[in-house]
């Protein structure tokens, strides 16, 4: 068996209010114009079936919720995902026995309302968060209640990088060129929110939270001497002015919350990336991801590529079945297969 933990959809309510409500409307249509197995379940089930006992753990795919339009709006849509998302779990729990629930990051009030309603009510694993709110840090104290209403349902943050050309390579440039915004970007735009969260004190405040860094864990395990010896020496780079940038507070060394994050196997058919994921979080927090469907193949690429990937790898057979499904059960409390 195995467990998609990054499988990305627009459930078709959720889509057309979308297009009727949002500022993201032509996005939107052009997206789904290019991939229309976001859209098409049919589609989608013709794709799973090529590949046998193969589940996936649903999310939306990009932009995030409170790009959409106002506050107002962005939370009308997360419960319309949200609804649209249980609604498929309930009609197909052999296809899609979870889902991460959407929230608007820009509507706290409505955010931390929608993450109790998600849980406890439509069965949600967690939340999928983006790595910054419309170019706002996620560790200000404003999003704090989210982190204490994932901990406090001992629930999952799937953590998502968002970064567009807008956000350019150079300061003298208005756009990136090449797409350096999306290949190189989005793991440093994951690492940066992983990063903030922890030196925030959010992990020694909520201990037992569970993100999952998208694509490995992003960065983070490629650098795993810069984050031990360069972060025990934080500071000494930075000059007596600026010392309140590098001001921090936690009760133990920065690389050992780095060793607290989940990483996936979404790394577009990439075997090294994986490789260096098991030796920094671990097996016990590598989860199964392909990131389903944005391959050049629109939908069984990244899946079968994922898998001969693994099914390569000198791994114990109860190492390989914790990766395929077993961590994933754990954290989404899903009864044995």
């Amino acid at each position: 068996m195995k467990l998609d933990m990054f499988a990305h959809l627009f459930p078709r309510p959720f889509y057309e209010a979308m297009v009727k409500k949002s500022t993201k409307a032509h996005y939107m249509e052009r997206r789904v114009k290019a991939i229309p197995i976001l859209l098409d379940l049919e589609q989608r089930f013709r794709v799973m079936d090529q590949f046998p006992d193969y589940q996936q753990v649903l999310s939306l795919a990009s932009p995030p919720i409170e790009e959409a339009g106002s506050p107002e709006v962005a939370a009308e849509l997360a419960r319309i995902a949200n609804d649209s998302m249980a609604e498929l779990v309930a009609k197909h729990p052999q296809r899609f026995p979870s889902f991460a629930a959407a929230v608007p990051m820009n509507n706290m009030e409505a955010c931390v309302a929608e993450v109790d309603r998600a849980i406890t009510q439509l069965g949600a694993g967690g939340v999928q968060l983006f790595s910054n709110v419309n170019g706002r840090p996620v560790d200000e104290p404003e999003f704090r209640p989210l982190f204490e209403r994932i901990a406090a349902h001992d629930a999952i943050i799937w953590l998502h990088p968002a970064r567009g050309a807008n956000f350019s390579d150079y300061a003298s440039e208005k756009k990136s060129k090449y797409e350096i915004w999306f290949i190189f970007g989005w793991p440093y735009e994951t690492t940066a929110a992983i990063t903030r969260i922890i030196f925030s004190g959010i992990l020694d405040e909520f201990p037992n939270l569970k993100i999952i860094g998208h694509h490995t864990g992003a960065m983070i395990p490629f650098f795993e001497g810069r984050l031990a010896a360069g972060m025990d020496t934080l500071g000494t780079r930075t000059p007596p002015e600026d010392k309140d940038l590098v001001t921090f507070h936690l009760k133990r060394r920065p690389v050992d919350y780095f060793r607290m994050i989940y990483g996936d196997t979404a790394s577009f058919g990439g075997s090294g990336q994986i490789q260096c994921g098991i030796g920094f979080f671990g097996i016990d927090q590598i989860l199964f991801a392909s990131d389903m469907p944005f391959d050049p193949e629109k939908g069984p690429g990244f899946i079968r590529d994922t898998i001969k990937v693994l099914d390569s790898m000198i791994l114990a057979p109860a190492d390989r079945e914790k990766i395929y499904i077993g961590n994933a059960r754990r954290l989404l409390k899903l009864p044995p297969a």
